[in-house]
């Protein structure tokens, strides 16, 4: 039996004033720390020269990026870890002018990866109150950033970028995950660290969440989730 809650001991309904029915999040940055803190180590321990790796960067992920940039490719399955690993590497440089050893290049840029509690929490919140989870991710060297098993536990579906042949923010992506919810833009969030991820969303009509850390982007899906500030205790707020 339910636990009357609320004015003169009334059930509080887990929908009311509900203006989204489901959630999707990105994956790296979102559910992790920021990756520029697992980048940042290891472009101290390898000596890699920080110019170069912006340039490179800017050039295949920029706003400006031509199409079919190397990452673009990396991210939709097009081409392999090993081949991205080679093209990377002599892309860029060293401080000390050695080269950057490809093979396994990217595993070990993202060696330091954490995942963020606090959002994963935000994710098993939003569950709770009945608002499904799903995520979004566009990949960088294939599955192995990503710990399979605990996020289908979680989160349904779970899309990435290469598995389906589409990237963000390409609308075709959030379309289909929103196919898969049987939502409608409308009705859906979606939480992401980079920006033009959350314009491409926005310009489908769904509620974009700039992620820059997890108590703004939790006071963010409480506007649109009340029965998630109901959860919110006190005492969870300030511990």
């Amino acid at each position: 039996m339910t636990a009357p809650s609320g004015a003169a001991g009334r059930e509080v309904d887990p929908a009311a004033g509900r203006e989204v029915d489901a959630v999707l999040f990105d994956y790296g940055g979102v559910l992790t720390e920021p990756m520029r803190h697992s980048i940042e180590a290891w472009i101290a321990d390898e000596g890699i020269d920080p110019a170069s790796f912006t340039a490179t960067l800017k050039s295949w992920l920029g706003r400006d990026a031509a199409a079919g940039s190397p990452i673009h490719r990396l991210e939709t399955g097009e081409l392999p870890e090993a081949a991205f690993d080679a093209e990377f590497a002599a892309a860029l440089r060293t401080t000390s002018g050695a080269p950057v050893h490809p093979e396994g290049v990217l595993r070990r840029m993202f060696a330091r990866i954490q995942e963020d509690p606090a959002m994963w929490e935000l994710a098993e919140d939003l569950r709770a109150a009945g608002v499904p989870v799903a995520i979004v991710s566009n990949s960088w060297g294939g599955g192995n950033l990503y710990p399979r098993e605990r996020l289908a536990a979680l989160f349904a579906p779970v899309i990435i970028s290469e598995e389906v042949g589409l990237r963000k923010p390409d609308p075709a992506i959030f379309t289909l995950a929103l196919e898969r919810l049987g939502v409608q833009p409308e009705r859906a969030a979606f939480i992401d660290d980079a920006t033009p991820n959350v314009d491409g969303a926005a310009a489908l009509g769904i509620r974009a969440v700039h992620h820059t850390d997890p108590d703004t982007t939790r006071a963010a899906l409480a506007d649109l989730v009340p029965a998630l500030a109901r959860r919110t205790s006190p005492q969870k707020e300030f511990s």
